[in-house]
């Protein structure tokens, strides 16, 4: 009886826990949602894949929606992601998607990150919080110069 009697106690008890962590997380959004129309342009960013010596080869393709901001100037929300340690960053990527949550693992239409180069002398300074950059569109059809085949110059944390 005492058995019986300790096992409805922990059952009761992780049943409360799961309850209070479901309330809990169940307010709490994973992020805050970036999406506008600059990143819904972006988004159309498509590839062109080719073969050449059991190589598969990826090269940008820019639709007229795409070109159509390039050398723009554009205000685009974001989260602030590394590509090189430090707290103060004049080059980064940008992302709808926290660094925090698996840019790759999204469901439905996540664009792709941009690279920002950040006005000279500027920096930012890193933060989990979304950030909005303003600059000038570069649509990189060679990845030699960058690593990435969107790119915002000149730009400013606004």
């Amino acid at each position: 009886m005492k058995k019986l009697i300790i096992i409805a106690f922990m059952a009761l008890g992780i049943q409360a826990a799961n309850a209070q962590q479901d309330e809990l997380f169940g307010q709490v959004p994973d992020h805050t949602p970036m999406m506008n129309d600059t990143w819904e342009t972006i988004n159309k960013l498509m590839y062109k894949v080719t073969h050449k010596d059991n190589q598969t080869i990826y090269t940008p393709h820019f639709p007229d929606e795409l070109k159509a901001i390039d050398k723009k100037v554009v205000t685009l929300p974001g989260y602030l992601v590394p590509v090189n340690g430090g707290r103060d960053h004049e080059t980064f990527m940008l992302s709808v998607l926290p660094i925090m949550q698996c840019m790759f693992c999204g469901q439905g239409d996540v664009p792709p990150m941009v690279e920002i180069f950040m006005k000279k002398g500027k920096k930012v300074r890193f933060t989990e919080e979304p950030i909005k950059i303003k600059g000038t569109v570069r649509l990189n059809s060679n990845t030699q110069e960058g690593n990435s085949e969107i790119q915002i110059l000149d730009a400013e944390l606004i």
